[in-house]
């Protein structure tokens, strides 16, 4: 019989080709799986029994991360218990006995709560990069197209320069290797235009380093602190990221009334409860009704 380390490595594979994920996905998976395997201190798959879950559940509870003395968020724990039901599920499909994937419960957690910046210092973002350089016009069309679609920082970071605009759309390929369509606003798509009549490369990659020695693809990690700068030097004293950017373009389509199955299918959401935490920050009409008829005495 096989063990649950060769098991482990089959299923990272059967994730991969057959499944299609990416190979980060795939890492996460392996580190996820490899501390489980490392506490349970066995190779059979009939060691995994309700009394080592238990005592794992624990013990995962009480992990330090390293921050002063807090121990692993309930959403992270659920990370880790996730990919073990995966594996788990995939134990029963090779028709291999161990424990049920389906005993296996979640941590509750808090709502999660949005870290959004005001529509005015979104504006104020939107608008510092001014200058006719090469560096202004691509730090611009990032912003806007970050704005006017709603992409993950790891797509916008994927795409290439043969973009068609003579379009207002274009098809993208997210998480889970799924195609989605995003629109382009009038100002993303002016930006961008403006950005790559200016280069003077025959570089693929739509946004790039400009180094002067080669240019290269921007990675996500320098994205990420191209808008921290760019927010920074717009004067937002709190934390901008281009997720909070993806935040603000899906709050934005629903206090204007968009429905929220139209949301996530723009925002490459699979679960339809991803897209509804933006919800409760979004109801424009009940804060209207509230401010109409509340205390009127």
């Amino acid at each position: 019989m096989k063990g649950l380390k060769q098991l482990k490595n089959e299923f990272l594979e059967y994730l991969e080709i057959e499944k299609g994920r990416s190979l980060k996905t795939v890492e996460n998976y392996d580190r996820y799986l490899s501390r489980f395997l490392g506490y349970l201190e066995s190779d059979f798959p009939s060691a995994i029994t309700d009394e080592k879950m238990r005592k794992y559940r624990l013990w995962l509870n009480r992990q330090p991360t390293g921050n002063n003395s807090e121990t692993l968020k309930k959403r992270t724990q659920n990370y880790y218990l996730i990919a073990l039901r995966g594996f788990l599920k995939y134990l029963v499909k090779r028709e291999i006995k161990s424990f049920a994937p389906e005993k296996i419960e979640l941590a509750k957690v808090g709502e999660r709560s949005l870290d959004l910046i005001s529509a005015e210092e979104l504006k104020r973002l939107l608008n510092i990069s001014k200058g006719k350089d090469l560096k202004d016009l691509r730090d611009k069309a990032i912003l806007e197209l970050l704005y006017s679609t709603g992409l993950r920082v790891s797509e916008l970071c994927a795409l290439n320069s043969d973009i068609d605009l003579r379009k207002d759309e274009m098809s993208v390929r997210g998480k889970g290797d799924k195609v989605r369509v995003v629109f382009f606003s009038h100002s993303a798509k002016k930006a961008i235009k403006e950005y790559l009549d200016a280069r003077k490369d025959m570089d693929e990659a739509l946004f790039t380093s400009l180094s002067k020695d080669k240019a290269s693809r921007l990675t996500t990690r320098s994205v990420e602190r191209l808008v921290k700068q760019l927010a920074i030097k717009a004067g937002i004293t709190k934390k901008v990221t281009p997720h909070i950017i993806r935040h603000s373009f899906a709050t934005d389509l629903l206090e204007n009334g968009a429905d929220l199955r139209s949301v996530q299918m723009m925002l490459g959401h699979s679960d339809i409860s991803t897209t509804q935490i933006y919800t409760h920050m979004t109801d424009k009409h009940l804060k209207d009704i509230h401010k109409k008829f509340h205390n009127k005495k």
